[in-house]
């Protein structure tokens, strides 16, 4: 048996229970893992509002720092006793104990500890498909990153400093713009105080950017748009204030070619070679100390709907992880 939390119906933090539920001996191809951090997330929003559908009930979450327990037929490169992470899928990481398919693991490097991992795969591996695939950038960009004080914005911050580029950072009070600043974000626009669009225009002289990434939504969509210098790119990839509107086509051309794409990291890293080619560059800059990884709030498993409600109340900064 093995303590989870489900949702059994759609809503909001309530909806989170804690459930005792079996696990099975691992099978043709799958894993045992021992959960010892969890990462949270906004997708795991999504998933217990409905707003990203799954089949009820079940245990939610995404992320995982876990050590093997058995591993089951056919499994060869995992052992029992091995540190291992994941990210991405199947759901079911809101728990102690779980099976896991051998192909979706990476092996964890000994310098990385639980917590971190937890803290840095998701969204760290979203990071890199993000600045180093969606839109390579490039030594001189400026780029905008809304809500630059949260865990995705916090390890984008430093890696494209790394890269070279300039960073213009959305954030929601000046605790939060100092957090940005410390992590490389050049310049911070609290969007609570200032219109965020002609401030993009002032500090890029008219211009406008080639790239915004955008994890905010609905609240954000036409602004960022208006960011934009011509044929550059909206990459929309979350929706913390709500889905995206239904808009015309013919906005992007009326706007200056624009091109808008909906990633995910699931597209990214289907493939296995993708997978382990995305983890290993996240590694290489951690190890590199390009990129560093705080877990600033840790719940117990059994107070998820704690961590939910602070995050949605966007009271929590960089990462979150529940310990089972």
């Amino acid at each position: 048996m093995s303590l989870a939390i489900r949702i059994h119906r759609h809503g909001g933090p309530e909806a989170l229970t804690l459930d005792n539920v079996k696990v099975g001996a691992p099978g043709k191809g799958q894993v045992l893992l021992e959960q010892r951090a969890i990462g949270v997330n906004f997708i795991d929003v999504y998933h217990r509002t409905g707003l990203y559908p799954v089949t009820l009930p079940t245990t939610i979450g995404l992320e995982a720092a876990a050590r093997v327990e058995a591993v089951g037929e056919g499994v060869v490169d995992w052992q029992p006793g091995d540190r291992v992470a994941y990210a991405g899928g199947p759901l079911g990481a809101y728990a102690q104990r779980r099976l896991m398919p051998a192909e979706r693991l990476v092996r964890l490097p000994d310098e990385i500890d639980d917590r971190a991992a937890a803290s840095m795969m998701l969204q760290g591996m979203t990071v890199q498909y993000l600045v180093r695939q969606t839109y390579r950038v490039s030594p001189g960009e400026t780029v905008l990153w809304h809500a630059a004080a949260g865990g995705v914005g916090l390890i984008a911050c430093q890696w494209l400093r790394a890269l070279g580029a300039t960073v213009i950072g959305t954030v929601g009070s000046d605790e939060k713009a100092a957090l940005a600043k410390a992590h490389g974000c050049t310049h911070t626009i609290n969007y609570r105080r200032e219109n965020f669009v002609e401030r993009v225009r002032e500090l890029t002289d008219g211009l406008g950017v080639p790239v915004v990434y955008d994890s905010v939504g609905r609240d954000t969509f036409e602004g960022s748009l208006d960011c934009l210098q011509r044929r550059g790119l909206l990459v929309s990839f979350g929706n913390a204030s709500g889905a995206v509107p239904p808009f015309s086509l013919g906005v992007l051309a009326q706007k200056g070619s624009l091109f808008v794409t909906r990633p995910n990291l699931a597209g990214y890293t289907a493939a296995r070679d993708d997978l382990l080619q995305c983890a290993g560059e996240l590694f290489e800059q951690v190890r590199a100390g390009t990129v560093r990884v705080a877990t600033h709030h840790a719940y117990p498993l059994a107070e998820a709907a704690h961590a939910h409600r602070d995050l949605e109340a966007r009271k929590t900064t960089g990462s979150i992880v529940l310990l089972p």
